[in-house]
């Protein structure tokens, strides 16, 4: 078992006035070694901690001065300090199966552990959880937690879990929300294996086994061109349209019997079936939002100015933790909010937007942007069609850095290109490319209709040269190599 590492200290506080430096391992906090950073929270949330820092090769006692419940100060370099809990699942529509070879390691690790579920949201089969994970996440009230259910039948969900221990491990959901604890469910839906009747009957067995369930998702599989299982295909448009059929259906009753939703259709379905989106208000909230549950709808919404709704629908889906690294949807997806390059002298700033999306964005944006202009310039899409995974994968947040700038290459160069932030981790596309790897320079915006509206009526020119308090929305601006 590693110990964490510090990565980083914020200015003025408990850490930094302690002496806590960004490299030190913190070995014991009041004499107990912490295994992951749920337990770290817990011993440094008391008061006055006594930390045991190994710094190089000496190892010193710190005692960090603050009160009981407040925030260190100090950001750790993992999730968790000993072994993550990998899946040992094997199902035919897992993704990480259907990534190419040399993408970066992290991207191939499968894990099914409940505490990345409660730190970032993480789907768990519960099928390597026990009765010491049952108790310490009642006992810690490690809530909310996400479980992939797919299906209530225990043969079937054998089945494409591939585990025999998939017929049973729904016990566990039982016990978890009969602790009280928060959980949301996804139900990965395949067609030809989990649809039709047998998700009708996934739907019938939540409503009579599980009703305390918080959500329940469900969701297309993703299918890229690498994938080797014959069995697994893509929906078509009437698979789709049965599919939001049924699940406004069992909406119905839901309402009726627990006077909430309860199931809901990604948004996919209904761009697949060519059916509009439901109101806003029908998503009850947007608790699945980024499970591409009312994406459309609350992105709507903020570019109309709801200010609510692009705060509101990331806002309770992932737990923080104080000190926790930010990984997945929590991770930066750029290192500087400052501009960096911009266009030369004489350009001129009402010049023509393109907005680059991926092939699902076309059918939502479009009629967003309709007669829309960016501080007086016309404002058009840019999609781009997803080579690098191929198969049925469309959405925005899957982009590579080459199809990018496939994309870009046949664009005029004086043309303003916004780039959803969604596209990035860390300031790197999925396949390792960084910004300066595309032919034209990109503004990065925040994947939010508030934030993409905000950068459409900016005036690019006032960017350059401003302090970071000039600039009214987070953006970034690289130039190309």
């Amino acid at each position: 078992m590693s110990a964490p590492r510090v990565v980083s200290v914020a200015a003025e506080s408990p850490a930094y006035h302690a002496g806590i430096q960004v490299g030190d391992e913190l070995v014991a906090i009041n004499g107990r070694v912490p295994r992951d950073v749920i337990e770290y929270r817990l011993f440094v949330d008391e008061a006055d901690p006594e930390l045991l820092v190994r710094r190089g090769h000496e190892e010193v006692v710190v005692v960090v001065g603050k009160a009981a419940g407040e925030a260190m100060g100090a950001e750790v370099s993992s999730a968790l300090f000993d072994r993550v809990r990998t899946c040992d699942n094997h199902c035919e529509f897992c993704f990480i199966y259907q990534l190419p070879k040399g993408m970066r390691k992290s991207l191939y690790l499968k894990d099914d552990d409940y505490r990345l579920s409660f730190l970032y949201g993480n789907f768990t089969t519960l099928t390597r959880f026990t009765e010491m994970d049952l108790e310490r996440v009642v006992t810690e009230g490690l809530s909310p937690l996400f479980v992939s259910i797919h299906a209530t039948n225990p043969g079937l969900r054998a089945e494409m879990l591939r585990n025999p221990r998939g017929a049973v491990s729904l016990r566990w959901l039982r016990a978890l929300l009969d602790a009280g604890i928060e959980v949301h469910g996804q139900v990965v839906v395949c067609p030809g294996v989990n649809d039709g009747p047998a998700l009708e009957e996934t739907l019938a067995g939540i409503l009579d086994e599980y009703p305390q369930l918080a959500t329940a998702a469900c969701v297309p599989l993703g299918l890229s061109r690498f994938s080797n299982e014959a069995a697994m295909r893509p929906h078509t448009t009437a698979e789709a349209a049965a599919v939001v059929d049924l699940v406004e259906e069992w909406q119905e009753i839901f309402l009726t019997t627990l006077g909430r939703r309860l199931v809901f259709a990604a948004d996919e379905y209904y761009l697949l079936a060519d059916r509009p989106f439901p109101p806003a208000a029908a998503y009850e909230g947007f608790p699945q939002h980024e499970n591409g549950i009312g994406m459309a709808r609350a992105f709507e919404a903020a570019f109309g100015g709801d200010e609510e709704a692009a705060r509101g629908v990331h806002s309770g889906f992932f737990s923080w933790v104080d000190g926790a690294p930010a990984e997945g949807y929590r991770a930066p997806r750029q290192a500087d909010p400052r501009p960096e390059v911009g266009p030369g002298p004489g350009a001129d700033a009402r010049r023509p937007v393109a907005i680059i999306t991926g092939e699902y964005g076309v059918p939502v944006l479009g009629p967003i942007l309709a007669g829309h202009e960016a501080a007086g310039g016309p404002v058009r899409l840019l999609p781009v069609h997803n080579h690098f995974f191929g198969g049925n994968i469309a959405v925005t947040g899957l982009l590579t850095g080459a199809d990018v700038a496939e994309a870009l290459r046949g664009e005029p160069a004086g043309d303003r290109y916004l780039l959803p932030d969604v596209c990035l981790s860390q300031g790197r596309f999925l396949d390792g490319l960084g910004l300066d790897d595309l032919p034209h320079p990109v503004e990065v915006v925040p994947c939010d209709g508030l934030s993409l509206r905000r950068a459409l009526e900016s005036d690019p020119m006032s960017l350059f040269g401003a302090g970071p308090e000039s600039v009214r929305v987070p953006i970034v601006l690289q130039g190309a190599r």
